[in-house]
C-alpha cells in the first residue's frame, strides 16, 4: 500500500499508476478511491498516468476526528502532488471532490494543473442561506448526519437507491454497484463522514471559482437527485473563467459508473483538446 503521512500525521493511501501526464482523481462522500476504477482503467490505457487518493478519514486513509473540512482536504492533496512532483495534470473530481479540485486549484496549483473537472460537484454552494436563497435546507444535511450517525449501514445502503436513480422508472438495478457502494463508505470513519456532510453543503466554493484560471469542464446529469443541477452545474459553470458545461438529460448523480462510457468519451474530448 502507498501512503504519505501529511503535516499533522494523517496518513493518505493513494494509487498511482502508469506514466504520461497525470490524472487526479478526487471521490465523493462517503466512498474512496476505489469509485474511480473504471475511469483509472480507461486512462491508464489511453497513455495516461493516474491517480487517485482517498480522503482523509475515508477508505484507507487514517480515520480521522479533526481536519475533516475542505481546506484541510485541499492542503492534504497540496502535500501529495508536491510528494509526487505532479506537474501539467488534469484533476477531476466528482460531487464532494469537485469542492475539493476547486480549492486545491483555486489555492494550491498555481504552476501545476493544466485543466480540472467537476463532476455532479457541490459547487458553488448547496446549502439555503440568506446569500443562497434557492439552496437546499439544512434540515436535509441534517438528516444525513442523523442516519450517517446512527444509522449508517442501512442508511448507507439506502442512499444508493437515489444516487444511481435506481428509484427512476426503467432503471436497471445491479445490486453490485450498490453493494460496492456501501463496502467503501463503511471501510470510512464515521466522524470522519459526519463532519464531512458540513463540508460538502456549507463550504462557499463561488470565490474558489471566479479565481481559476485554468480550463474547467463541467458534467452534470439533469436528474440528479442527491446535488441538484440547477443548483450547482448550472450555476458552476456561470462564475468560471474557462468553463464548458455538458449536461445529461436522465443522468444520476452516480453518472461516472453508471454511464461510464459517455462520461470517460467526454473526459477524454476534454482532455486531448
Amino acid at each position: 500500500m502507498s501512503t504519505l503521512k501529511v503535516k499533522d500525521g494523517t496518513e493518505i493511501f493513494y494509487k498511482d499508476w502508469g506514466t504520461g501526464q497525470p490524472i487526479v482523481f478526487h471521490h465523493g462522500w462517503p466512498l474512496c478511491a476505489d469509485d474511480w476504477d473504471g475511469q483509472m482503467m480507461f486512462f491508464l490505457q489511453q497513455g495516461f498516468r493516474v491517480i487517485a487518493h482517498d480522503r482523509r478519514g475515508h477508505g484507507r486513509s487514517s480515520q480521522t476526528a479533526t481536519g475533516n473540512d475542505m481546506d484541510t482536504y485541499a492542503a492534504d492533496v497540496a502535500e501529495l502532488t508536491k510528494a509526487l512532483d505532479l506537474k501539467d495534470a488534469i484533476h477531476v473530481g466528482h460531487s464532494t471532490g469537485g469542492g475539493e479540485v476547486i480549492r486545491y486549484v483555486a489555492k494550491h496549483g498555481k504552476g501545476r494543473v493544466a485543466k480540472a473537472v467537476l463532476i455532479s460537484s457541490v459547487t458553488p454552494l448547496m446549502v439555503k442561506n440568506d446569500t443562497n436563497p434557492d439552496g437546499i435546507p439544512i434540515s436535509v444535511f441534517d438528516d444525513i448526519r442523523e442516519g450517517t450517525a446512527f444509522n449508517r449501514p442501512q442508511y448507507f445502503e439506502d442512499f444508493t437507491i437515489p444516487f444511481y436513480g435506481y428509484n427512476r422508472q426503467g432503471a436497471k438495478i445491479k445490486k453490485g454497484i450498490q453493494d460496492n457502494w456501501w463496502r467503501q463508505g463503511m471501510m470510512g470513519g464515521i466522524k470522519a463522514h459526519y463532519d464531512c456532510v458540513a463540508a460538502f453543503s456549507e463550504t462557499d466554493f463561488r470565490e474558489d471559482l471566479k479565481s481559476v484560471d485554468v480550463p474547467v469542464l463541467v458534467l452534470h446529469g439533469e436528474d440528479d437527485q442527491i446535488v441538484p443541477f440547477p443548483i450547482s452545474g448550472a450555476k458552476a459553470v456561470k462564475l468560471l473563467k474557462h468553463g464548458k458545461l455538458i449536461s445529461y438529460p436522465g443522468f444520476p448523480h452516480g453518472m461516472p459508473t453508471t454511464e461510464a462510457a459517455t462520461i470517460n468519451k467526454d473526459l477524454l474530448a476534454f482532455f486531448k483538446s
